[in-house]
């Protein structure tokens, strides 16, 4: 009986760890530098900010590249938390809900550095939004409206971000409490901190006032 139950651990734990590897190289897949090498014959990372995602894309490449990229970023942080239907666990049970978390983080590192594009990603900001819309759809939709929101108010998209990344972990302890286990409140909290970690460069710029505006809201040209 022990060594049927620790078979039955192993092959669950093996289960677990090989979807959470496949999580990674589905969040490796660096959108924004296929995109810019196969349409318009240049890699992202060396114009712009450095940065392969979708932001810089769009600041570098046009709205439509930039939404085709930000799409297929948010797509890979679903798909990776989809995972977990292929698992042994049970939805709607804790360990179900923490393998999702998992599988979805794993996704977002892959994105920041990707095996496929030598660890050189993105920020990992849609990547980790395709991840919520995937858990929790209502959260997600809360997230978009702080975004824009802010992006409204500031016409900064990385203000923006660091804005709805913080509002994360106030949204699921305080508001939603859901699901309520605390390996999603934990992830919630980590992730503000690893926003604002990816964003140290563009929180100097805020400061010192070079950070570059967008604005999607009139066909007027912000300045600065």
């Amino acid at each position: 009986m022990v060594k049927f139950v620790f078979h039955n651990n192993g092959n669950l734990v093996m289960i677990a760890a090989i979807l959470l590897v496949l999580a990674y190289l589905i969040g490796s897949i660096p959108s924004a530098v296929w995109v810019s090498k196969a349409v318009f014959g240049i890699d992202i990372r060396e114009h712009g900010s450095g940065n392969a995602g979708a932001t810089n894309t769009l600041r570098i490449l046009g709205p439509k590249a930039g939404a085709a990229v930000m799409l297929m970023d948010m797509l890979k942080g679903f798909l990776a938390v989809k995972l977990a239907l292929f698992s042994s666990f049970t939805p709607g049970f804790d360990h179900y809900a923490n393998l999702q978390v998992f599988l979805g983080f794993s996704a977002v590192i892959g994105h920041i550095f990707p095996i496929w594009a030598e660890f050189r990603g993105g920020k990992g900001i849609a990547t980790l939004f395709g991840m919520i819309l995937s858990i929790n759809p209502m959260v997600a939709v809360s997230l978009v409206a702080v975004f824009f929101c802010m992006l409204y108010l500031t016409k900064y998209v990385s203000l923006s971000s660091i804005t709805a990344s913080i509002a994360f972990p106030v949204l699921i302890v305080f508001i939603f409490n859901a699901p309520d286990h605390i390996g999603y409140r934990l992830f919630a909290i980590a992730t503000a901190f690893l926003v604002v970690l990816t964003h140290h460069k563009n929180i100097s710029r805020l400061i010192s006032g070079n950070e570059s505006k967008v604005n999607f809201f009139s066909k007027r040209k912000s300045k600065g």
